[in-house]
């Protein structure tokens, strides 16, 4: 059998397995506060089998919302709205991560509180449109963040991550990718700043790296996570240094001692294996498999070393109890994707799990 269904330390933390849920977006903290549903502390909790459960993106901050009906960590109705999902992943025996996830540039003044619009590096807005309640919008110019308001984004975050902890989460994960606010820091079409905050590899990795120290000072970096995707140009974020930014990145991020870094891999694993290498702790690898979702024989990549965790998306939206399908062979229920996004329980929490 697999080593990925032997137990895991991540930092202290004890995994029954080398299986993570991957952060997936699904847009069900109706209501318009951002707080969650008790419909997705049954969700995280049918998953709670995951090795590692790492929940959707989580605007640290009113302004860091993305995307419909996002659940936040910045106020104290969210608070609570959490701890009822952390409890209920816990009595399944579940370990379970909030990813923080400042969206930056991209969203649209009509998701935000009145007065509010996004912000970014630099004010030049994404090609593209992103869904609203009112349909789909064309991206903004976002208003540039100057030296006071970018400190005080960092500080949104630490106030977040302790947020998190107050929750009942065993950590967080920093989102430092699919082309957010700090992979728009790490960009060179996203960032054209001159300054200490973009130019050169060092100023492009500062706002992460300064995001990481803040949050790791303040709960500890044991439970702090960092979320990269090298070269993805999701959200229209071209990187023209690849690696080298995320070697200097990572060389960054490994004096902190994070729990881990997770990977979104783009075509081609040069740069995969080479960043495992860079990289001296934990390694969670979602691994490159378009067309298709990862599935069964990516849990060969943990044999291989390669990785020390797998992340799984859409497998796990459709199979609640996916590590026991994947080791007993299957068989495996299809993902709705109609149903991704939004909606109510139908293609949430009434997948079946195996009898």
């Amino acid at each position: 059998m697999s080593v990925a269904f032997t137990p895991f330390d991540l930092a202290g933390a004890k995994l029954a397995n080398r299986i993570a849920m991957a952060p997936m977006t699904r847009s069900r903290a109706h209501g318009g506060s951002g707080v969650p549903t008790p419909a997705m502390a049954t969700y995280y909790a049918q998953r709670a089998s995951a090795g590692l459960i790492v929940t959707e993106g989580v605007q640290p901050s009113a302004v860091g919302q993305g995307y419909p009906d996002t659940p936040g960590l910045h106020t104290a109705e969210q608070v609570a709205g959490w701890r009822q999902v952390t409890d209920a992943v816990h009595a399944q025996g579940g370990v379970i991560f909030a990813q923080l996830m400042h969206t930056g540039r991209i969203g649209h003044p009509s998701l935000l509180p009145a007065g509010l619009a996004p912000v970014a590096p630099s004010a030049v807005a994404a090609r593209g449109q992103v869904y609203t309640h009112q349909g789909p919008q064309d991206f903004v110019t976002p208003k540039e963040l100057n030296e006071a308001e970018i400190a005080a984004t960092i500080a949104d975050f630490v106030t977040a991550a302790r947020n998190a902890v107050e929750a009942g989460f065993d950590g967080v994960e920093i989102h430092g990718a699919n082309g957010y606010l700090i992979h728009q820091f790490l960009s060179d079409n996203a960032n054209q700043r001159t300054d200490g905050w973009g130019g050169s590899t060092e100023g492009r990795i500062r706002f992460g790296v300064e995001v990481a120290t803040a949050v790791t000072d303040a709960i500890g970096a044991e439970r702090v996570g960092f979320r990269i995707a090298p070269g993805n140009p999701f959200n229209d974020v071209t990187e023209n240094s690849v690696a080298e930014v995320y070697t200097a990145l990572l060389g960054r991020l490994a004096s902190l001692g994070l729990a881990y870094v997770h990977m979104v891999e783009g075509p081609g694993r040069d740069l995969t294996r080479h960043l495992r290498q860079v990289w001296p702790g934990t390694f969670v690898l979602n691994p490159f498999t378009h067309p298709d979702a990862t599935g069964p024989k990516d849990l060969a990549l943990v044999d291989e070393g390669l990785a020390d965790l797998i992340a799984f998306g859409a497998m796990f939206v459709a199979n609640p109890d996916l590590p026991r399908r994947l080791a007993t062979g299957g068989p495996y229920n299809t993902p709705d994707r109609a149903t991704f996004y939004g909606g109510d329980e139908r293609g949430y929490t009434d997948y079946p799990t195996l009898n």
